[in-house]
């Protein structure tokens, strides 16, 4: 049974008594509760802010996880983008021709520049890029898909670079196999078409060039190709044959010894013999033809400046 205590309060002016009667378990009870209280209370914000911690420690996991992984993808982009870079200034440089080569290109017939022709220009593949990074910018809800936006515009860029490659790479076989520079130094004495026969007189027509010079002067291929003939060949005489592709052929005529043999494969620039006066010839001359698709052109149409320097 819960002891009661009685407390008495009195008034000596007055001499009035009051008293008032406690019970000890429920003052024990309210007093405990009263001393409790910030005990609970604090253990109430300790579990809160453990809580809190934890969530913050799983936030900043996922974060340096993100982050780690957004680092990679940088690299990769960047990697990506220095290799497109070189591979558009390379290709800048390459689709650059040299003026005389670019000039003989022009006057080349239609069916044989057309073969080049095709594909994307260097610019043409970067405006895609520029194009195609403005349309999305404004479109980006996160990193994440920013960096997935980014790798598809860059591999449409790979895409449109490997085409201009390509293209680059067949102007860059048009202009090798294109005659354009003079086969040798000289002067020329004959040109391309009708003229007065030098052993008969009666006007003929002449199909090539007749470019004079020394007897041994050295004798260069005009353009890149392979050696389909070199050997006596009745009226032009020791004659050299060489097919550039593309349909285009060149002819070497009244030679005094070769420099190359049939099938042999030889560069714009390269000895291909001498300058004689073998077959129907007056003198030491070289004659010089150009075929274009079966089909004899004027090789002053191809040739820069003049034959002697």
């Amino acid at each position: 049974m819960s002891r009661r205590y009685t407390i008495v309060v009195a008034d000596r002016q007055t001499g009035a008594v009051r008293r008032c009667t406690i019970r000890l378990r429920p003052v024990a009870v309210a007093l405990v509760c009263v001393l409790a209280a910030p005990v609970v209370a604090g253990l109430a914000l300790r579990l809160t802010a453990v809580a809190e911690v934890e969530h913050l420690r799983t936030a900043n996991s996922t974060l340096l996880q993100e982050n780690s992984s957004y680092r990679e993808a940088t690299g990769t982009l960047a990697t990506q983008i220095e290799s497109l870079q070189s591979a558009i200034s390379e290709l800048g440089i390459r689709a650059r021709l040299d003026p005389v080569s670019a000039r003989a290109m022009e006057k080349l017939p239609a069916n044989i520049k057309n073969q080049a022709a095709g594909g994307t220009t260097v610019a043409g593949a970067t405006a895609m890029l520029t194009a195609d990074v403005t349309a999305s910018s404004f479109s980006f809800s996160s990193a994440e898909h920013t960096f997935g936006l980014l790798k598809n515009v860059l591999t449409g860029l790979e895409s449109h670079l490997n085409i201009v490659r390509r293209t680059v790479e067949k102007r860059e076989a048009l202009m090798n196999a294109t005659p354009s520079i003079w086969p040798i130094h000289g002067w020329l004495s004959a040109s391309f078409g009708m003229r007065p026969d030098p052993f008969t007189g009666q006007r003929d027509f002449h199909p090539g060039l007749d470019i004079s010079a020394d007897k041994g002067t050295p004798i260069l291929a005009t353009a890149d190709g392979l050696v389909e003939l070199a050997a006596p060949s009745g009226d032009y005489g020791n004659l050299v044959v060489v097919n550039h592709g593309y349909g285009l052929v060149t002819r070497y005529g009244h030679l005094s010894k070769f420099a190359v043999w049939t099938g042999k494969q030889v560069q714009r620039g390269e000895v291909l013999g001498y300058v004689g006066a073998t077959g129907r010839a007056t003198g030491p001359h070289l004659h010089y033809e150009i075929l274009a698709n079966g089909r004899l052109m004027n090789p002053m149409q191809l040739l820069a400046g003049k034959a002697q320097d």
